[in-house]
């Protein structure tokens, strides 16, 4: 099984949309936890679901289970935050809610995680996409930049 990231972040609406195109993405997982905000451009839910479905025949779902808590994120965020600690925090979190149970069954190939940080470095997109690997086997993840 094949999964993806992908961030929006100083990508254009071309540049996104043929990134995933050419990857052959089945299905974009957003696992934003605000996907509403003007600041997101062609990246909010009602508009990129649109644009999927039309550009390329990709399905869209919002993962809320995959996305961080609001405290978690402001205090990385908006305090002096340390991506280890957020990181650590975050697996935590994602060990809690059982994703490899909740998701065994919808994971697929060609599902891509999207979040808004334009490399993986330091999202929680990749350290969703680690997590599956390490619990399903035989994943092999391609991040899109």
């Amino acid at each position: 099984m094949r999964i993806y990231t992908i961030g929006f972040t100083r990508k254009s609406a071309s540049q996104f949309f043929e990134t995933i195109r050419s990857a052959q993405v089945k299905r974009v997982v957003d696992v934003r936890l605000n996907n509403v905000s003007q600041l997101a451009g062609f990246a909010k839910k009602h508009d990129l679901e649109y644009f999927l479905r039309e550009i390329g025949s990709i399905r869209y779902t919002h993962a809320l289970d995959l996305a961080p808590t609001q405290d978690m994120l402001d205090a990385y965020k908006k305090g002096a935050g340390i991506w280890s600690e957020y990181e650590a925090r975050f697996v935590e979190l994602i060990q809690a809610r059982h994703i490899e149970v909740s998701w065994a069954n919808e994971l697929r190939d060609g599902d891509c995680f999207l979040c808004s940080e334009e490399k993986p470095q330091n999202c929680h997109r990749r350290l969703v996409a680690e997590y599956f690997a390490s619990h399903y086997g035989e994943v092999e993840i391609a991040h899109l930049v």
